[in-house]
């Protein structure tokens, strides 16, 4: 299951990805203590809502113990994977363009409305993640380790190419959601 989990975390992640992207395709130059910080920010953050997401499940889940209670877990984890792919296809679908001014640095405020937003979309992955009986401490350790690399990797790719690569990142990460919330049904499929 540790691929499928890394799948899922890599396909939220993406949305980092693009997100960081735009914001590194507006700076006059990357600051690397800034960057550092929005780092540390966003994947503590994402740690903490995806921790979080799936206590919420195992609170739900507490006195549940038959195989039908099992069942709705499952297909709920599977809606949020999907839902949350056909929301990367939305947005890769919409590209909405930026209108291109340069900052002096990274937009705080910018950032901290994204971060909000990400960790609501974060909180919802760690709820299926937990439905699903993930192991918590590789999880937390996956979405911190791949929420630093998109975040310095999208400032960057940003930064240098500019912002037209995030519809590709949006597609990609629908993509990588879709394909593990169908594992998560053709598993309870075989599994029946």
């Amino acid at each position: 299951m540790a691929i499928v989990e890394f799948i899922i975390i890599l396909g939220v992640s993406l949305d980092i990805f693009a997100a960081m992207e735009c914001q590194g395709a507006l700076v006059a130059k990357v600051e690397k203590k800034r960057l550092a910080s929005f780092c540390g920010i966003l994947a503590v953050g994402q740690a903490f809502a995806l921790g979080a997401g799936s206590y919420i499940s195992l609170l739900l889940c507490q006195n549940v113990r038959g195989r039908g209670e099992a069942f709705l877990g499952q297909v709920a984890a599977a809606a949020i994977f999907l839902c949350q792919g056909a929301r990367l296809f939305w947005k890769a679908w919409r590209n909405e363009r930026i209108v291109e001014h340069r900052k002096e640095k990274l937009d705080m405020a910018e950032f901290v409305r994204f971060y909000v937003k990400t960790s609501l979309f974060t909180l919802l992955t760690g709820l299926a993640f937990g439905f699903l009986g993930s192991s918590v401490e590789l999880i937390l350790a996956l979405i911190t380790v791949v929420t630093a690399l998109v975040t310095v990797f999208g400032i960057y790719t940003g930064y240098r190419l500019g912002f037209e690569h995030k519809a590709k990142a949006y597609l990609a990460g629908g993509i990588l959601l879709v394909a593990g919330g169908m594992d998560v049904v053709l598993g309870h499929i075989c599994n029946f």
